[in-house]
């Protein structure tokens, strides 16, 4: 055989085996690429959309932990304020308790001290009264003796 006829024979099926793979082989296998390729992409921005979605909870998650901690301040802030009105309230009520519990003591002493006072009064005049009793028993003169009670009573 000649090498040229070969050769051309050779040239000949190549070119039909390769006019048939593009007629019926390339065109499926460019579909399927296509499509693997478009799914690709497909992917590629679900991830990338994924991913501004990820961003964005991110954001919202810290701005909502920025806002817990902020009302967790507030409330703390206002529990103090509570706990020092709680407390100056207790204060007042103490002082309002003890003034109280002071005007009754003194109240109480000084109707005590009265009372002390209208005995030790009452007993001086009953000893008046005794001894001038006992002065007008051995003293004939009422008049003297009038004075003397009368000086003593002034006195008291």
């Amino acid at each position: 055989m000649n090498i040229n006829a070969t050769i051309l024979g050779q040239a000949i099926a190549f070119t039909l085996f390769v006019l048939c793979c593009m007629k019926y082989v390339w065109p499926p296998l460019i579909s399927i690429i296509e499509k693997r390729q478009q799914e690709i992409a497909d992917n590629i921005k679900f991830i990338e959309t994924t991913k501004k979605d990820l961003e964005k909870a991110k954001e919202e998650a810290t701005k909502h932990l920025i806002n817990i901690k902020l009302k967790a301040q507030d409330i703390i802030e206002q529990a103090n304020k509570n706990k020092l009105q709680l407390i100056i309230e207790a204060k007042n009520e103490a002082d309002i308790t003890r003034k109280k519990i002071l005007a009754q003591a003194q109240k109480q002493i000084e109707t005590e001290r009265k009372i002390a006072y209208e005995e030790l009064r009452l007993q001086v005049i009953q000893l008046v009264i005794l001894s001038t009793e006992k002065i007008l028993e051995n003293s004939i003169d009422k008049n003297l003796n009038s004075k003397i009670i009368d000086k003593i009573l002034a006195k008291i």
